[in-house]
């Protein structure tokens, strides 16, 4: 029976009898309230995760009689599609939900989890951050607002209440001016990061707005003891992914992906405990966000449905740990990448299929952080000695950490012989979820929604037909091995037939640089006219880079024709941009055409409206425009 037909009397539709009442009154009574209270832009550094530095003594509190989640992934390094993963329970790669403030279609089957728990008769209210990437399939939120509130609910009504905190934001990490309460000079400064005044200001800053933070989390905590409904509610704390300092923030290392988890259930709910629950303890259960969902229907009585790509770590349906938990990066803004990563308990491996694309790609917002500036400053200063050099170079395939021994994760243990046991099993687990799942990231951007016409990406990525994924992510894994013996091979799927083969065996040749561009140039410039414009902006870009004098004209007329807006859909023009903007000065005939180009068009996705002029306006910046 759902629970939402409890309260509806076995006598008739129209009223309950006096003793029905009572006993449907009963039954909700007997349903737990669930709090979440999230935070924004925050790994584990709190002092129940042991961080001495840290001042967080309210959900130190909260940790005191609840459990904290030793390893939570969030399994995006960014908001909108790590949020993607809590709403719907699948990962975004495999609903074509992972790219920055993109947004898809869910398909006809799916729900939201809101809607599992509104037809239970629960009130649901969001305040009042939303930000998928998946269109709403229908009333979510009795309120979703900044006014929402579990206070607004019918009497008796079990709710569900999310409260979600953006001061530790990035964007309030760099806000001057800002009275330091944490001591700069005590802050530990990552191996990664440069230690200057800039960069232990920002994290020094960083702490203070977890302080902040931690007040406001007090705030919500009280609300619920003075009204008496301490001991009927779940409460669930979580940070939305790791901190907003770059490397950190849109980064599928643990230190992007890592954030605290910490769960209370109250004495009265004790059979709805996960089997380790010990109260002021830890577990060191892997979880991640794609877990929320079901862990969510399971602790309300609901069992989670089968397509959820998650498992219930609480509740009637709790499931047996996993091995493993996933992250991944898509497009960021206005910069395209595609990396996925897996951990143990111990390792994390990173799979980079753009290795020729350097980390600490120009993200204009990333950039307005004085940690970056003064970071990519004294790089370019050559000022700079590994590993804080990392960041601002070109990506290995692989890599793989020990967070045992290397916390900050900076020495790639990938060629290591001693771990090429861990770094295989590790490497089968990535590839193995991106088969599971049916990973469609690896099309372009651009062709996740072209292939999903008439339906979605979802059931577009698991109809063999229209997304033959093995024969892809062959293309894909071989492009980005950077091995030059692949490049025979690569010419040859330069003519499959189906285009994003042609795409990956495109990016494959512009990956290993002039000499594979050279011996494959009369294939490139056949490809300036692939029915594909992935395939030509690729194939344009590597002429004009490495081709030779009489290529780059045609070649740079293919990549501002594919800038457009007005021609082109945003996905090719941003692609097409980022192309010109790799160029540097040998895209410098095209400065008056970029000037001219338009920003914005009618119809432009709203979420994704400042991407093409960033581009644009950086590109003319370099030009001296």
């Amino acid at each position: 029976m759902r629970l939402a037909s409890w309260c509806v009397c076995a006598v008739g539709v129209a009223a309950c009898s006096w003793l029905g009442a009572t006993r449907c009154d009963a039954a909700e009574r007997s349903r737990p309230n669930i709090l979440w209270i999230t935070s924004e832009d925050n790994g584990p550094h709190l002092g129940c995760y042991g961080d001495k530095y840290a001042d967080t003594p309210n959900l130190d509190r909260l940790a005191a009689k609840g459990m904290i989640y030793q390893v939570c992934w969030s399994n995006a390094p960014v908001c909108a599609p790590a949020r993607t993963a809590i709403i719907s329970g699948v990962y975004p790669p495999s609903t074509g939900s992972e790219h920055m403030r993109s947004m898809v279609r869910m398909p006809p089957f799916m729900k939201m989890y809101p809607q599992f728990l509104r037809e239970a008769g629960y009130y649901c209210t969001n305040n009042r951050k939303e930000d998928y990437n998946l269109e709403k399939p229908g009333r979510v939120w009795d309120e979703s607002s900044r006014r929402a509130h579990w206070k607004n609910r019918k009497p008796g009504q079990p709710f569900f209440a999310i409260f979600n905190h953006t001061i530790s934001h990035e964007s309030q990490i760099r806000r001057r001016p800002h009275t330091l309460v944490h001591d700069p000079a005590k802050v530990r400064v990552p191996a990664y990061h440069p230690d200057t005044p800039e960069v232990r200001h920002d994290w020094a800053q960083y702490y203070d707005k977890l302080t902040e933070m931690d007040a406001l989390a007090g705030r919500n905590l009280r609300e619920l003891e003075e009204a008496g409904l301490e001991d009927d509610t779940i409460v669930f704390y979580y940070g939305d992914h790791g901190p907003g300092m770059p490397r950190c923030k849109r980064w599928p290392y643990d230190s992007g992906l890592r954030v605290p988890l910490i769960v209370y259930i109250p004495e009265k709910f004790s059979h709805l405990r996960p089997k380790d629950y010990v109260p002021g303890g830890c577990s060191d259960r892997l979880v991640s966000f794609v877990d929320l969902a079901p862990t969510l229907l399971s602790l309300v009585g609901i069992k989670p449905p089968k397509w959820m790509q998650g498992h219930a770590f609480a509740g009637k349906y709790e499931e047996p740990p996993q091995p493993y938990v996933y992250g991944f990066r898509g497009r960021m803004d206005e910069r395209y990448d595609m990396v996925r990563s897996v951990r143990d308990h111990r390792f994390v491996y990173i799979r980079n299929y753009m290795p020729h694309k350097i980390y600490g790609q120009y993200i204009a917002y990333m950039f307005q952080t004085p940690t970056t500036q003064v970071w990519k400053r004294l790089y370019d200063e050559g000022q700079l000695k590994p590993p804080q050099t990392f960041f601002w170079e070109r990506k290995p395939p692989e890599e793989l950490y020990d967070l045992q021994n290397d916390p900050d994760e900076v020495h790639n243990l990938a060629n290591s012989p001693d771990h090429q046991e861990v770094l295989q099993r590790l490497r089968k687990a990535q590839r193995d979820l991106v088969l599971q799942i049916r990973d469609v990231g690896f099309l372009p951007e651009g062709e996740i929604h072209s292939r999903s016409l008439g339906s979605t990406p979802y059931q577009m990525g698991h109809d063999e037909s229209r997304y033959p994924l093995r024969r892809i992510l062959e293309a894909a894994e071989l492009a980005s091995s950077l091995q030059p013996s692949a490049l025979p091979r690569l010419c040859q799927l330069l003519h499959d037939e189906d285009s994003a083969v042609r795409y990956w065996a495109a990016m494959g040749i512009q990956m290993r640089g002039r000499s594979a561009v050279e011996r494959s140039r009369s294939l490139l410039q056949n490809a300036l006219n692939d029915s594909s414009p992935y395939v030509r902006i690729l194939a344009a870009q590597s002429l004009a880079e490495f081709g030779e004098p009489e290529d780059r004209r045609p070649s740079l007329d293919v990549l501002i024709g594919l800038a457009s807006l007005e021609h082109n859909s945003v996905y090719v023009s941003m692609f097409a941009l980022n192309a010109i903007d790799e160029l540097d000065e040998k895209a410098a005939p095209l400065a008056d055409a970029v000037a001219k180009l338009p920003k914005k068009i009618p119809n432009l996705p709203r979420r994704m409206g400042n991407y093409v002029p960033r581009l644009i306006e950086k590109i003319l910046a370099d030009f001296g425009r």
